[in-house]
């Protein structure tokens, strides 16, 4: 939905762009031909350039070895594709695959393959492909990537343009996971995936000055309809006000995700620009490492939920925009259950918790990666925590240098702040081993059950489950993060964010 005004919360589903009539940044050579000689060639065409503002730089472009959600913001559906993709609305569409079916049992898929599909290196997309794809993305040290495609039993090519996937148990969720990272359709040919990606996509990889920009280019030999543009440079900003200053300047086209919603202000001249506002699936969460002695505690987690006024805390940090949610769900979850209010601000009734629960004083690491909202949320929540006798000790790290390493893959952290960005990631409570720690069995069976059921049975089986998260305080969840992308007039693309992808397919510009 785009906005000519800005609103204090964004509405359903949106992620949203917009842009500008210089979007497309041109150049030219070329000139006129001297009165008496022979005709000059014409002018040299355009090369058109799109330069996007962005915030957390791949730490690697191998996907297989790092769960940052960066790397799919650049490479999903522009240098990877994927059998078949989300389109703006949350449906399964073909990409790779141009048709697809599963048997009466919900085990057994058949996809068939576009015959004209070819990877950047010429190769064909074919059934080996596919299946060589998924069998590395089994072995993947990502967790996320192999847990998915742990459910393969079985990949089989019927011929060069079909395969049949038979799965270990029914599964819901699965064709959804093949939309998105697990589903990438990696070149055979590809060894060094940290540099060298290689895929079937509209672009690939041409440049990365690491801590700085990542470049795109238009792959000429696409199979499908070609990228729009010559080159797509994704900028990286630490500091939202210097992203926000280089968009003023002229030095962007896109902010692909506002980090400093009160600057929107400054985007007000629809002339220059257009603003669009939505909603995401990333759920700022307060997580909490149940392994921590406290946090163990049920009373502790819920004195540190009632603690939080996080009306407040939305207003203060993200300038209002936003949505308060309850549990780990979003507004677009089939599952979606409104639970915003089940710990309201109490501090008097956290402290009578934290007295009930017997611990003691508690003394909590509040570790948070350098991204604005994490930091500010930071300091909001570390105030009201010492009105209520909780004691916490900050500490601001880099994304990639440390918080990745040290509390996402050790757990070394007592309290953390990130927005989970991947849709339907609720599935992440039911796996102990996962950085949260958070070990329920009754949660395990509902998410179970769900998966293997049919369609309402899995949104009634979820929503069982996300309630029962809420009740748990299993984590604090903060608000739902909005969508905010500036860009120039004259750019569109669809509003609703329903993958990890900044789909430049998806992106027209005026001419």
């Amino acid at each position: 939905m785009v906005r000519s005004r800005f609103t204090r919360r964004a509405l359903i589903g949106a992620a949203a762009l917009a842009a500008g009539a210089g979007a497309v940044a041109c150049s030219s050579t070329g000139g006129g031909g001297a009165s008496d000689g022979p005709l000059a060639p014409p002018p040299a065409a355009r090369k058109k350039v799109l330069t996007i503002g962005a915030t957390l730089e791949p730490p690697t472009f191998d996907l297989t070895t790092n769960d940052s959600a960066s790397i799919p913001q650049v490479l999903l559906y522009n240098v990877y594709e994927t059998l078949v993709k989300l389109d703006s609305d949350g449906k399964v569409r073909p990409l790779l695959a141009t048709r697809w079916g599963v048997d009466d049992a919900g085990r057994v898929y058949t996809f068939t393959l576009d015959p004209g599909a070819r990877f950047a290196s010429g190769s064909p997309v074919d059934a080996e492909a596919v299946i060589a794809s998924i069998e590395r993305m089994k072995r993947a040290v990502s967790a996320t990537v192999a847990s998915a495609q742990s459910l393969v039993e079985r990949a089989e090519a019927v011929d060069a343009t079909t395969v049949r996937i038979t799965l270990s148990r029914p599964s819901n969720t699965w064709l959804y996971h093949m939309t998105s990272k697990p589903g990438m359709i990696i070149d055979p040919a590809a060894t060094d995936l940290d540099t060298t990606p290689m895929g079937s996509g509209p672009y690939r990889l041409s440049g990365w000055a690491k801590g700085s920009r990542v470049s795109l280019e238009r792959n000429p030999d696409y199979w499908a309809t070609p990228g729009r543009f010559d080159e797509v440079v994704f900028s990286y900003y630490v500091e939202p006000n210097a992203m926000a200053s280089a968009m003023l300047s002229g030095d962007l086209d896109v902010i692909s995700n506002l980090q400093a919603p009160s600057s929107l202000a400054q985007f007000q001249d629809t002339s220059r620009f257009t603003v669009f506002e939505g909603t995401t699936n990333g759920e700022v969460t307060l997580g909490f490492n149940h392994r921590s002695p406290a946090l163990s505690n049920l009373k502790v987690r819920q004195a540190i939920c009632h603690a939080i006024d996080r009306t407040t805390l939305l207003e203060t940090v993200w300038d209002g925009h936003g949505t308060l949610i309850g549990t780990m769900a979003a507004p677009t979850d089939p599952y979606y259950v409104d639970l915003a209010g089940r710990y309201p601000y109490d501090p008097d009734r956290a402290r009578q918790l934290l007295a009930e629960s017997g611990v003691g004083p508690v003394s909590l690491r509040l570790r948070v990666p350098l991204t604005k909202y994490a930091t500010d949320a930071a300091q909001f929540i570390a105030a009201r925590l010492g009105e209520v006798g909780v004691t916490t000790t900050i500490e601001e790290l880099d994304f990639g240098g440390r918080w990745y390493p040290e509390v996402f893959q050790k757990a070394d952290y007592d309290l953390t702040i990130v927005a989970h960005v991947e849709a339907r990631d609720i599935v992440r409570f039911a796996d102990p081993t996962y950085y949260w720690g958070y070990d329920q069995e009754q949660v395990r069976t509902l998410m179970a059950e769900a998966d293997a059921g049919s369609a309402d049975v899995y949104a009634a089986k979820m929503k069982e489950a996300a309630t029962l998260l809420a009740d748990d305080a299993a984590a604090c969840w903060l608000w739902l993060m909005p969508n905010l992308v500036v860009a120039r007039t004259g750019i569109r693309v669809p509003a609703n964010a329903t993958t990890l992808s900044f789909d430049l397919a998806s992106v027209t510009a005026r001419s």
